[in-house]
């Protein structure tokens, strides 16, 4: 196996690269200075804010933030893995691309596994969707192919979202798939199959079912959602977390609507599948759908370096308005100049697959362009239940403003959202800006809880707490609790895991790094499962579910770090006979003891006698 690429090497091919003519063959550039200028190949804008230059040898746009070197355009424009870039580029410039023979075995290995996975993922999940397809023009599929006729679902529709059919079988796609010589592990690995606590026995996992490929932005299926026939529960069905497939990652749609309407400025955020399928019927080409999770941070990266307008669709109940508000908070860090988000809630008991059916695709695109406004919608949440005419419902409404306004970048439209709020309250501009002074360096209001491990633990047999209502978890089990819900932010620890505390929850600890590391897991999921049936998984299930502890995600990298920093002064702080002996030794070369460490080393004497006694 090949080690790794020399930075040598990269920074050589830098060096040689011509960024400028690179984007060029890709993008229409104009002469700007000494700089050149075009339309973003990320997100779609009428105005040119993407920028190259030649002397810097970089890009950057101002519409959506997007930047690097030549190799960073060839990954995000064609798509590109890290070393398949550095071949490309270099293979312009006829240079060959040399590795590292002393590479490290473990990120050989690594590397090997990562391989080994996306070829598995393809030939299984590819192989998988054809069988589907192919059932769902069987004799024992004609309960699947009314369903979809009830909903208007066309032949050509189908095709076009690649939908099929799950048989009614514990193992019709398995004996496909052992006939293709895919193994039945192989199945098990990328959710297919199901195998039984216990025992050697395997099951299809999906019965009786609609299924809906789920691609990524090259069309390439990850998994699988799959909706029943009969009464059975669940009544939808994803695929579980696998090597190549995150839930909060991927959106159901988004490749078949880059197909169809490459050019669109917005797009629209719903729950199912079905609501994507029936307004792509309706001509609305431009729905994609979470995978049963809320939308996430990086779902909303991905599309705003696609358009520069997201439209959540809620339903108008209580729970819809609930979705809604943290979608708010999810989009507020994401608002740089120039994106826009609105908020459109469906009249109750309606989804868009209903209401596009009853209004048709004019009256439901009418009701995309009348929906609420980010900052209407903000601050019509911030005044619920509130008195503006009572200075205590002022308050109230301000600091509820505040709590959301703090979530914007820097920018414009946090600089009107102030002047918004200063007009509807009647509180000074200035004041607004100083009371968001003063918490712009704090953690959130939410955050209830107590780091107390920044401080100098009084013994190693007592190790830092952090502290919620009269439950507690200790130094560890709160980095545990952050690698599992920001699996990323293993970047900000030291390679190694020699500072993790030798005690049963720093040994899992460990564990838990080591594997992130090796498998670049970004997904909670995917680690419980490799502790699966065990005490240490069992642990970690209830670490997971301890989201009342958990920072927003922009702090907690940093928060780890503190932890790291804790657990080296712990290893570093000595032992009560260590201490003692430190002491002894030093009053035996003569020198003088002053007031506090006589009395430290008195206090220490008589505690090592103690516990001899």
């Amino acid at each position: 196996m090949a080690g790794q690429i020399p930075q040598r090497f990269i920074d050589d091919l830098l060096a040689r690269a011509d960024i400028a003519e690179l984007i060029g063959e890709r993008v229409t550039l104009k002469k700007a200075g000494r700089n050149f200028q075009g339309l973003c190949p990320f997100h779609d804008e009428k105005s040119p804010s993407f920028t190259v230059s030649p002397d810097k040898q970089f890009y950057h746009c101002f519409g959506c933030g997007a930047n690097g070197n030549a190799l960073r355009f060839l990954m995000e424009y064609d798509g590109l893995r890290f070393p398949e870039a550095v071949e490309q580029l270099a293979s312009r410039y006829a240079m060959e691309v040399p590795r590292d023979t002393d590479d490290d075995p473990k990120a050989q290995a690594r590397a090997r596994e990562r391989k080994r996975q996306q070829e598995a993922s393809e030939h299984v999940l590819e192989t998988a969707a054809r069988f589907y397809r192919h059932q769902l023009g069987q004799h024992d599929a004609e309960q699947a192919r009314q369903y979809l006729r009830s909903r208007g679902v066309s032949s050509e529709l189908a095709k076009r979202f690649s939908i099929g059919f799950a048989p009614d079988s514990w193992d019709s796609l398995k004996h496909a798939l052992n006939q293709r010589q895919v193994s039945e592990q192989e199945q098990v690995e990328f959710g297919l199959l199901i195998e039984k606590e216990g025992s050697n026995r395997t099951y299809d996992r999906f019965r009786n079912r609609v299924m809906f490929p789920i691609r990524d932005w090259k069309g390439r299926v990850l998994g699988f959602g799959g909706r029943v026939l009969d009464d059975s529960k669940p009544k939808y069905l994803n695929s579980p977390e696998t090597p190549v497939f995150h839930k909060g990652r991927e959106l159901y749609g988004l490749y078949e609507s880059r197909q169809a309407a490459p050019r669109a400025e917005r797009l629209l955020i719903v729950e199912g599948y079905m609501d994507v399928v029936a307004l792509a019927q309706f001509g609305i080409d431009t729905a994609v759908a979470t995978l049963g999770t809320a939308t996430t941070e990086t779902h909303l990266t991905r599309l705003f370096r696609l358009v520069s307008e997201v439209v959540f669709c809620f339903d108008g109940d209580s729970a819809g308005r609930q979705a809604a508000v943290k979608a708010l908070s999810t989009v507020l860090p994401q608002m740089i100049d120039g994106r826009q988000a609105r908020f459109l809630f469906l009249p109750e008991g309606d989804d868009p697959d209903s209401l596009v059916r009853r209004e048709g695709a004019d009256a439901f695109n009418e009701r995309v362009l009348c929906a609420s406004s980010l900052s209407e919608f903000l601050f019509e949440q911030s005044s619920n239940d509130v008195d503006l005419k009572q200075v205590e419902g002022r308050e109230r409404f301000v600091s509820r403003a505040l709590g959301f306004i703090r979530l914007l970048p820097e920018g414009v439209l946090k600089t009107v959202m102030i002047d918004a709020l200063s007009e509807r309250s009647g509180v000074e501009r200035g004041r607004i800006n100083t009371l968001l002074g003063e918490k712009a360096d704090s953690a959130p209001a939410d955050s209830h809880f107590e780091r107390s491990y920044d401080a100098e633990p009084s013994s190693r047999a007592q190790p830092a707490r952090t502290r919620f209502g009269d439950q507690t978890l200790n130094a560890s089990e709160r980095a545990l609790l952050l690698l599992l819900h920001s699996p990323e932010s293993i970047e900000s620890v030291p390679e190694g895991t020699q500072w993790c505390p030798d005690t049963d929850s720093g040994t899992l600890l460990a564990k838990v790094v080591e594997l992130i590391r090796a498998g670049q897991y970004r997904s909670a999921q995917v680690i419980l499962m490799h502790f699966h049936g065990t005490e240490q998984g069992a642990h970690l299930q209830r670490l997971v579910k301890r989201q009342d502890l958990l920072l927003p995600a922009q702090y907690r990298a940093q928060e780890l770090k503190n932890l790291v920093e804790h657990f080296k002064r712990q290893q570093t702080q000595l032992s009560p006979q260590q201490e003692y002996d430190a002491l002894r030794e030093k009053e035996q070369r003569g020198e003088r003891l002053n007031r506090d460490d006589a009395v430290r080393m008195w206090q220490l004497a008589q505690e090592l006698s103690s516990g001899q006694g």
